[in-house]
């Protein structure tokens, strides 16, 4: 049986960091696993094991905006439909391997995950090659700094989550720049919270977004344009997402 894990989440997120301390884990395991590269914009030197897939060698974003004169976004979707063009070269690249795990770094451009069809085409792709798949999403601790920003991150999460419709994990990043010290200012980088405050983003409290009763917020959000859709995101989110820190 071979098994997949989807990395994703947005640019900077730490995806890379993330698969290369997923092959660390299953070569101490005695599991054979391997990294497969789906991002055509990646620096090698990000990578502490070498692709055993690598998009690259089919089509690279370097490529693209040399010779089609695509900026960086317009690029990274050429080369996605590209790929969904020549699936039966990934299918053949995935072939040599069974019984493994393949861990797929994927890029971080947020469109993929939301609504190009790219994702999901290989999601259906890889279940019907046998291949059980799943997926993860991070962001990072970086998000916690501003309720809205963190908001937005939750339902970019669940966005994705939705329309790839697998197995699923929420990951927050970078928790090791987090800090509860005031005094410790090298791993406060992402901010300073009490432990009470870091289980509400992780637990993803949509109470966050409704400020104290009779405080000067509160009566300004109430009077705000965006009060209505706040009040949409909080039933929306009603805690159906939780994030695993790292």
């Amino acid at each position: 049986m071979r098994y997949a894990v989807l990395v994703t989440g947005p640019a900077g997120a730490g995806k890379s960091t993330f698969c290369n301390g997923m092959i660390t884990h299953l070569q101490t395991a005695k599991r054979s696993g391997h990294l497969v590269n789906l991002d055509p914009a990646a620096n090698s030197d990000a990578f502490e094991y070498d692709p055993a897939i690598d998009i690259r060698d089919l089509i690279s974003l370097q490529d693209v905006m040399d010779h089609l004169g695509y900026g960086p976004n317009g690029g990274l979707v050429y080369c996605f439909e590209y790929l969904l063009e020549n699936m039966d070269w990934l299918e053949e690249e995935l072939g040599g391997y069974e019984d493994d795990f393949l861990i797929i770094d994927c890029p971080g451009q947020i469109e993929l995950y939301t609504h190009h069809p790219f994702l999901p085409t290989l999601v259906r792709n890889l279940q019907r090659l046998g291949i059980r798949t799943c997926a993860v999403y991070l962001i990072e601790s970086q998000f916690m700094e501003d309720k809205y920003k963190f908001f937005s991150g939750v339902l970019s999460a669940m966005s994705a989550m939705v329309n790839l419709e697998v197995p699923w994990l929420n990951i927050m990043s970078k928790m090791d720049l987090v800090t509860s010290n005031v005094e410790d200012k090298g791993s406060g980088r992402n901010g300073i919270r009490a432990k009470k405050d870091i289980a509400r983003y992780l637990e993803a409290d949509p109470m966050l977004l409704v400020s104290a009763p009779g405080s000067r917020e509160e009566k300004s959000e109430r009077n705000s344009k965006f009060h209505a859709l706040n009040q949409a995101i909080v039933q929306l989110v009603s805690r159906r997402t939780s994030y695993l820190p790292l």
